[in-house]
């Protein structure tokens, strides 16, 4: 018996009814909940709005249709324009949204068109309540995808391909929005079919005839020539992505298991890393930089710094940077630590040799010290033992970085011991120590930082002062 190929309208209907499922809305029951679809005018978003709008009046479900104004073709006016009368047509609440490009260093048109476009569409989501979005892609923007990352050289994550349905909090500023791809087992030949047996007027962004956009390369060279040497490959390729999606899917879950047995509060213990197999440990680190949302290293990377963190001598301060951040290494502990813009004075390993910052006390309750890097703060003391207010007002004092051979008593009862010895008992990394200042007066050591108050110059008393320091 011949197989019976599903329609478009039952394609979506399915993917819809799933996706309303999944956010706890129930279709045909009066408020159906609400979607939205992005609509760029095209031949593939023209095809979603009709629909989406049949679904949407069978299943009583309030659909609206959002629209993002680049600004990057001449024609782009017109674009909104049609997207605008399409929708006015058939009833379909619709909004536009225009965008300006923000480009960084060694990000692209394409790219950062992307970016905004998703971003304006996470804010119309939020304005407007809508807890899923449907794009329209499509099967042959599947095989597009895989192939893409197969140049690239990527893993199973990448050539995962997309998935039928995902959250983007990152890509779409909105943790509340499900972004759903209904129409990817359908062809890019379907939807033109589709289209046309009902007449849908569409635009034609000449973008997309760009050869110079990798996609484009692929979509017009190189598609054509494997279909016609592998007839129905697309697919054979999007069959091929769900088996890297089931492949990462147990991937993800070893990374969990392991991730769990190496964690130690926010750091990997390195003897416990070490007992894992080298796969095993690239596979738990990319999964560790993705729960602290970084940016995922390369392979050539991941290498070197496994193999400078395995081989470094115990006590090594390992230093590696990352374009998100720094791993470090600190007492048998892995740390990644952000990218703190630099203090004038502050090396690591080294001591400042720049004078401190005079000043005067009269009374703030807290004084700020950007070139230090934050605020300190003179509080009431809680047991009674602080600073004299009277002794401390109007006083010359001092901020600065260590400069070496500072000590510093915390208690009667306790000996003077160097900065250092504080630092090592308190498990202060190197290189915070550099960044946490010290306060005097004349000579005498006052505060330091990430330790606290040295007890020479406290006393007991009503109204009394002790400081804290706030890195900001």
């Amino acid at each position: 018996m011949k197989q019976q190929i599903p329609t478009l309208s039952s394609i979506f209907e399915q993917a819809a009814d799933t996706a309303l499922a999944r956010v706890g809305a129930m279709p045909g029951e009066g408020e159906g909940g609400r979607i939205a679809i992005a609509l760029s005018g095209g031949l593939d978003s023209s095809a979603l709005l009709h629909l989406a709008h049949a679904y949407a009046q069978a299943q009583g479900v309030a659909l609206y249709a959002f629209h993002i104004h680049h600004g990057l073709s001449a024609n782009a006016d017109a674009w909104l324009a049609h997207c605008q009368q399409a929708c006015a047509a058939l009833g379909v609440t619709f909004e536009a949204r225009r965008v300006e490009l923000v480009r960084k260093e060694k990000t692209g048109t394409e790219e950062a068109a992307r970016k905004s476009r998703y971003a304006a569409l996470g804010a119309l989501c939020r304005e407007h309540g809508v807890q899923l979005l449907f794009t329209a892609h499509h099967q042959d923007d599947q095989a597009e995808t895989v192939l893409l990352q197969l140049l690239r050289g990527s893993g199973p994550a990448g050539l995962s391909g997309m998935d039928a349905a995902n959250a983007a909090p990152e890509l779409l500023a909105n943790p509340e929005v499900v972004m759903v791809r209904p129409l990817l087992p359908a062809s890019r030949k379907q939807l033109a079919a589709y289209v046309a047996a009902h007449g849908i007027a569409y635009i034609n962004d000449e973008s997309n005839d760009d050869p110079r956009f990798a996609r484009n390369a692929l979509r017009h060279k190189v598609m054509p020539a494997l279909a016609e040497a592998f007839p129905g490959f697309q697919e054979r390729f999007a069959r091929s992505a769900q088996h890297a999606q089931s492949a990462q899917r147990l991937l993800t879950e070893l990374a969990q298991q392991d991730l769990a047995m190496c964690l130690d509060g926010d750091c990997i213990v390195i003897a416990k890393l070490r007992t894992l197999s080298t796969d095993r440990s690239y596979n738990l680190l990319r999964h560790w930089f993705g729960t602290r949302n970084l940016r995922m290293p390369s392979a050539a990377w991941l290498s070197e710094m496994l193999t400078q963190l395995l081989e470094a001598r115990d006590g090594a301060q390992l230093l590696v940077t990352h374009p998100d951040c720094h791993v470090r290494r600190h007492r048998d502990r892995l740390h990644l630590t952000p990218k703190l813009a630099d203090l004038e004075g502050t090396r690591e390993d080294e001591f400042d040799q720049t004078p401190g910052t005079s000043f005067v006390w009269n009374g703030e309750t807290e004084m700020a010290f950007p070139a230090y890097g934050g605020v300190l703060h003179f509080d009431a003391a809680d047991a009674g033992a602080g600073l004299d207010p009277e002794w401390l007002r109007g006083r010359q004092l001092v901020i600065e970085f260590r400069k070496g051979g500072e000590r510093l008593k915390p208690a009667h009862n306790r000996p003077t011991r160097g900065l250092k010895y504080h630092y090592q008992a308190l498990g202060i990394p190197a290189w915070e120590r550099g960044r946490l200042p010290l306060v005097r007066a004349d000579k005498q050591m006052l505060f330091a930082a990430g330790i606290g108050m040295d007890c020479n110059q406290l006393g007991e008393g009503a109204g009394r002062i002790t400081l804290r320091w706030q890195a900001s």
